[in-house]
This record gives C-alpha cells, sequence and structure tokens, in this order.
C-alpha cells in the first residue's frame, strides 16, 4: 500500500481507554468522506489502492505525443497521480507491427488494470492479445472498420476509445477553397494502416465525382515516405496528408520533398502544419487525449468499458502556415487565414 493508515502509529492501551471517543470520530469522518465524494475522482478502493495504466504508441509524433499528455493530464487531475496512486508504463512500438503485438502481450502478462492503445495497429495488437482487460483505445479513425468495436454506442466487450474520425466535406471545401482549379490531389499513406486506406477509399468515393482524381502513393516504410511524393511530382495539384503514422512520423521529408517539387501540402493533423503543411483541419490532439483520459478514470472507478461509448471530437481546428505556403509555390488566399485558429510562422 502506498498510503499508510494514519492512524496507524497510535498507542493501542490509549486507543482502547478513549474507544467510545474514536469510534464516534471515525463514523463521522467517514461519513463527511461520503458525503462530500465525487465521481471525478478515486472512489472507494480506487482511492488507496495503487494503478497500472499501461500506454502503448505504435509511434511518437506530435499528434500521438499529445493524446498521451492529454490522457495523464486528466488522470491527475482526476486524483489518480503517477508515483502515488498510479503506475503509468509507456512503451512505443517504433512504427513496427510486431513490436506492436510484443508490447500488448507483454502489458496482458503484467496484468494492467487498463491498457490505453494510441493508434489503430497499437489498438488492433491489443484487441488480439485480451479480452477481459479494458482496452481504452485513441487516435483511431474507424474504430469498427478496424474490428475494435461492433459499434460506437457501447459495444458491450472489454473495448471502448476515443476516435479521430473527420468529416470529409470541410477537408474537400479547404482543399478547393485553397486551390479552386483543383484536379488532382495525391495521397501518399501506409497500405497496412486501415485507417489510411478507409481515409483513401472515401476520399475517391467524394472526389471523383467532383471531377477531381486521387493519386495514391503507397509506402510501406517511413523511409518509403520521400519516395512515395517524389513518385507524384508532375501529376497532382497538391498532396493530402491524413493521420497516418508512418507519414506523420516522417514528415519532414514530406515537407522537403514539397519545397522541392512546389507541391503543396494539405493535412488534417493540425501538428503537421509546424513541420511542413501549409494547411491542416483537424482535431485537438491533446483535447483528444483528456477525453480519452476521462475514459480510463471512469473504468478506474468501476465502470465497465463495454457500456461507455466511443468518443468523437465534433469541432475542428484550422492551422496555416503563409510560410510554408510560399516555399511550396503557392500563396494562401486571406479568407482561409482569416479563418484559423493558429497562423504558424
Amino acid at each position: 500500500m502506498l498510503y499508510q493508515n494514519r492512524f496507524g502509529h497510535f498507542n493501542f492501551s490509549k486507543a482502547l481507554l478513549l474507544g467510545g471517543v474514536c469510534t464516534a470520530l471515525l463514523t463521522g469522518c467517514n461519513q463527511s468522506a461520503q458525503d462530500t465524494g465525487s465521481t471525478d475522482s478515486p472512489t472507494g478502493d480506487a482511492a488507496t489502492e495503487m494503478k497500472n495504466v499501461a500506454i502503448t504508441a505504435i509511434v511518437e509524433h506530435p499528434a500521438l505525443d499529445d493524446v498521451r499528455k492529454g490522457v495523464i493530464d486528466e488522470l491527475n487531475e482526476a486524483g489518480f497521480k503517477d508515483g502515488e496512486n498510479l503506475t503509468v508504463n509507456f512503451q512505443s512500438a517504433q512504427g513496427n507491427t510486431a513490436t506492436a503485438g510484443q508490447i500488448a502481450k507483454q502489458f496482458v502478462a503484467d496484468n494492467s488494470d487498463v491498457i490505453v492503445a494510441i493508434g489503430t495497429p497499437s489498438a488492433q495488437s491489443v484487441a488480439a492479445a485480451t479480452s477481459t482487460i479494458p482496452l481504452v483505445f485513441s487516435a483511431v479513425t474507424d474504430p469498427v472498420e478496424a474490428k475494435l468495436v461492433s459499434k460506437l454506442d457501447g459495444s458491450g466487450t472489454n473495448v471502448t476509445g476515443g476516435s479521430d474520425a473527420l468529416p470529409y466535406e470541410p477537408q474537400i471545401a479547404l482543399m478547393r477553397q485553397i486551390i479552386p482549379s483543383l484536379k488532382n490531389v495525391g495521397y501518399v499513406y501506409s497500405p497496412g494502416e486501415v485507417n489510411s486506406t478507409i481515409i483513401l477509399k472515401n476520399l475517391k468515393e467524394k472526389l471523383t465525382p467532383m471531377g477531381i482524381t486521387v493519386h495514391e502513393a503507397p509506402a510501406q516504410r517511413s523511409t518509403d515516405i520521400a519516395m512515395a511524393a517524389r513518385s507524384l511530382e508532375g501529376k497532382v495539384d497538391m498532396i493530402y496528408t491524413s493521420t497516418d503514422n508512418n507519414v506523420v512520423s516522417a514528415y519532414e521529408s514530406l515537407f522537403q520533398v514539397a519545397k522541392e517539387s512546389k507541391i503543396p501540402l494539405i493535412a488534417s493533423d493540425t501538428s503537421s502544419v509546424a513541420r511542413g503543411a501549409i494547411a491542416a483541419l483537424g482535431v485537438d490532439y491533446y483535447a483528444l487525449g483528456r477525453e480519452t483520459g476521462k475514459i480510463v478514470v471512469r473504468i478506474l472507478n468501476g465502470e465497465k468499458a463495454g457500456d461507455i461509448p466511443v468518443y468523437t471530437p465534433q469541432a475542428l481546428d484550422l492551422y496555416v502556415s503563409p510560410k510554408n505556403a510560399t516555399a511550396e509555390g503557392i500563396t494562401l488566399p486571406q479568407a482561409v487565414i482569416d479563418k484559423a485558429k493558429e497562423v504558424v510562422e
């Protein structure tokens, strides 16, 4: 036990003489604690027992790092403090799905109270490793298509979490506002990541009727991203990047190609603007982490994962960089800049 009983150092002979008084005091204290208890703070055994939350991410990059930070901050604010009544164990798979599987098995062997899996490949690995330990995923675009849950309003299993699914219409409107003559969109992606293949399919379904062609450039590894982008040179008006983990982790190499080839990058991950995109319309990943953390707190306080609906953000933030736009051979319309939550220079 981390917390020692505050009455543990009493002299018991004296305590016996004052038994009636102590009993009354303890009864009053216990009643007071019950009256002032909050469902957002650790309750019952959760307030005194050391809890173990394991966190894994398929790779480390700013968006996924923000999710992790948000989860931990939410836990701390709810009274689950790392090093006091909480142990947090974080492991990154470094972009390797085999490593993700090994981490999942280790977390299950550790009998973690809750496993948080950031990114679809890590979440799928944990789901394959356990059907009993609560799994809270985050930054998963389509948890149903990824076969993590069968429905979003409560899975009835050990799995729930937070999705970063985005509506396509605002993304497409942004593309066309920046490039009104848009006819060809490049899409660099990892074919092994289900999030990315779903987005590719949906982009084609949305853009083809508009007379816009999607040119796909698959890249198996992060080291293949630059080569995939170069294959689009002379074929596309812009490159659209999703929250594909391999692509985001290697965004600087993509930016280098964009500058040399004068192909504007438009993203759905706002952290990509600081790393080379000219504009991005997406979710706040730190806020997504906080919402994911709230789900973890509910489970630590006794709720079943399968009873908790999947969280999906409703608000989108626009980030822009006129400096990156100039480097990539385009000028951002002032109307787009004026709508931005943040202008990155």
